[in-house]
């Protein structure tokens, strides 16, 4: 049987580096707090040992107040793991030692790798890691989990030689002598005795989780409550502090012998770069001009250059060739239809944007990567505050113009619960990658001249959208005090191009499953469901066809907004399940390649009704993923059908104004 050991550390100290080089695994690595938001398993294969590891959360204790605690915490305390190995940021070292004191007190076999070791090298700092071994009873490794500094010496002792604390650290101030005569006390209790100095420390801060969950004998319940009132008899009835100011102090002592720093601190690069980036007046010039390149790469001339010759390749020549072997193997009409107008014609219209998509990607990747993204939910806190949610709310946010999913996720790391569901409620406001084949689609069919900034302007609307939403759902849903803010600010690193490549590759890997899947069987569906009338006889006129027919009735509902064609209706519909699945639905349901479908599109929407019919994809329900993802973040149907109805009719409203007033403007004009 597989021996099973977890990770653990506060957010930020390169857990998930540490967890790829051990287990070769290809998870997202990104600098800045909060990438795992759930626990992720691999395996080590290490000379003939293997190993299965868990990669838990971030967190900063073991006290259940944020979800990623309370993951991290039932993990070690149920499923208890073989051993753990503790990861620490040697250039946050006081900080990230609370943690460990309390994972050393649940008695576990452990190991600490210390990581950055060559950062501290940089900002001459020198660790004496026997010293620090010896203090707190655990053997401790120097690493560098990005360079791969001193992984066979860790690897060998996770796979062979990590063993129990040697002793529990001598906590001052009398706190030592009583967590131990609690945990005594609890030996008469079914509780792990390892695990006993670690329910006696949470006994005596008065933790409600454990005070909930474990049932004490009378003598056990008299010593914890004899032994409590005696720590608060000392000037201070907060029990939580007095041992949190125990830990701190030994965790200060403990460094200031195993840890020398030079005379005169070494300014860091990132002290540097961080007196122009977030400096008070250049910060949101640097966010936009930032933004702005982001954007012009995507879908200026680079973008559309890509894109060009991928239409080209799956139009020009894929198609006509497939085309052609059909007829030569005498395949019927309908056969050559369905693959090259429904299915090689739907997915391929999707497939054709893939270039601007892997673009996008690269810029978020960067911004992730070198720290960046912490900075900018810092620079936004106070413009954020306005609508009642802090700057960490941008996050998820920001994260959002890749992929809703993982956006929704990211909130997590929210600890008001309020914050968190309305972040979530905002998210979907951020236009998601999968709704750009669809932007350009119609810009450049609509609007050849300026498409670039159609484009733009929507993502700036959608933000604009969500400001106002923000501002609406926090004078009636959601009243009250927003949380403070607080947020570690990681220090800046250069992406590796390793981490960089394989997280374009993914993105893009998930755009192609999603083409090769969703968007492929609903390209057939869409297709068969043009082609017969409900009686299911070949349809002469694809009005007269099911789609035609369901279409229809539900094309009143958008013709206020300028669309209430039965096709555009459609298209609408079937984004619900992909937001790319649009324009696979056009290309489908009008019979024609993407190219050819522009120039169509061009004759059926009116400039303003495009627009309209834009802003209602940006703003409406996201797709299923998606909703599945709010669905379970937000803890129900309750919610995430509320959230779906408020964007979808927010969505109406203001592509309705939209075309309106646009109308409005082009009559008088």
């Amino acid at each position: 049987m597989n021996r099973t050991i977890a990770i653990i550390g506060n957010p930020n100290s390169g857990k998930t580096t540490l967890f790829n080089r051990l287990t070769g695994s290809n998870q997202h690595v990104g600098n800045w707090p909060g990438v795992t938001v759930d626990r992720k398993t691999g395996h080590i294969c290490y000379q003939s040992h293997t190993i299965d590891v868990v990669d838990l959360p971030g967190i900063y204790s073991l006290s259940p107040f944020t979800q990623e605690e309370i993951i991290a915490r039932e993990y070690v305390l149920s499923d208890a793991p073989d051993g753990i190995l503790n990861i620490v940021d040697a250039t946050n070292i006081e900080r990230n030692l609370y943690l460990t004191m309390q994972l050393i007190a649940l008695g576990l076999p452990m190991v600490i790798a210390l990581n950055f070791i060559d950062d501290c090298r940089a900002q001459g700092i020198e660790i004496n890691c026997e010293a620090l071994s010896e203090t707190l009873g655990v053997r401790v490794i120097p690493i560098s989990a990005r360079k791969g500094e001193n992984m066979d010496k860790l690897l060998g002792i996770v796979t062979g030689g990590m063993q129990k604390p040697a002793h529990q650290p001598a906590y001052l101030h009398g706190v030592g002598a009583a967590i131990g005569k609690v945990a005594r006390a609890l030996e008469e209790t079914q509780l792990r005795r390892e695990n006993l100095p670690f329910y006696a420390l949470k006994l005596l801060e008065g933790d409600s989780h454990v005070l909930q969950t474990v049932t004490l004998p009378p003598a056990a319940q008299k010593t914890v409550e004899t032994t409590a009132a005696a720590l608060s008899s000392h000037g201070c009835e907060d029990n939580e502090m007095i041992l949190a100011d125990a830990l701190y102090d030994f965790i200060e002592e403990t460094v200031g012998r195993a840890v020398k720093r030079p005379e005169k601190p070494v300014l860091t690069l990132t002290e540097r770069l961080d007196r122009v980036i977030i400096n008070k007046w250049l910060a949101l010039p640097i966010f936009a001009l930032l933004m702005v390149l982001m954007f012009w790469s995507t879908f200026g001339p680079i973008g559309s250059f890509f894109a060009d010759l991928f239409e080209t390749l799956i139009q020009g020549a894929l198609i006509p060739a497939v085309q052609n072997a059909l007829h030569a193997a005498g395949a019927s009409d309908w056969i050559a239809g369905l693959v090259c107008d429904g299915v090689l014609g739907g997915v391929g219209g999707v497939i054709s944007f893939l270039p601007q998509i892997i673009i996008l990607f690269f810029f978020l990747s960067l911004l992730e990567d070198t720290g960046y993204l912490a900075r900018i939910a810092f620079i936004m806190d106070t413009l954020l505050r306005r609508i009642g949610l802090s700057g960490k709310s941008f996050v998820p946010m920001l994260m959002g113009f890749g992929c809703t999913t993982p956006a929704v996720m990211a909130a997590r790391t929210m600890e008001n619960e309020k914050d968190r569901r309305m972040t979530i409620m905002l998210t979907p406001f951020m236009s998601c990658g999968a709704k750009l084949p669809v932007y350009a689609l119609f810009a450049g069919a609509i609007f050849p001249q300026c498409a670039s900034f159609i484009i733009i302007s929507l993502y700036v609307l959608g933000i604009l959208v969500g400001i106002f939403a923000g501002w609406l759902l926090k004078k009636t849903v959601f009243r009250g005090v927003s949380s403070g803010f607080v947020l570690e600010l990681p220090p800046y690193r250069l992406p590796t191009a390793r981490g960089t490549l394989q997280n374009m590759w993914e993105k893009a890997k998930d755009f192609i499953t999603k083409a090769g899947t969703v968007i492929f069987v609903m390209s057939i569906v869409v297709w068969l469901l043009q082609n017969f009338t409900p009686t299911l006889q070949t349809a002469v006129d694809s009005s007269d066809s099911i789609l035609g027919v369901f279409g229809r009735c539900i094309a009143p509902i958008f013709s206020p907004l300028g669309f209430g064609e039965w096709r555009a209706s459609v298209s609408i519909l079937t984004g619900i399940i992909a937001k790319e699945a649009v324009v696979s639905t056009m290309s489908v349901l009008y019979g024609v390649d993407l190219s050819a479908l522009g120039g169509l599109l061009s004759t059926v929407f009116s400039p303003v009704a495009a627009y309209a019919f834009l802003v209602f994809i940006l703003l409406y329900m996201p797709c299923t993923s998606a909703f599945a993802t709010i669905k379970r973040e937000m803890g129900g149907w309750k919610w995430a059908v509320g959230a779906a109805a408020f964007q979808t009719g927010l969505a109406w409203v203001v592509s309705c104004l939209v075309y309106q007033i646009g109308s409005l403007v082009f009559r008088i004009l």
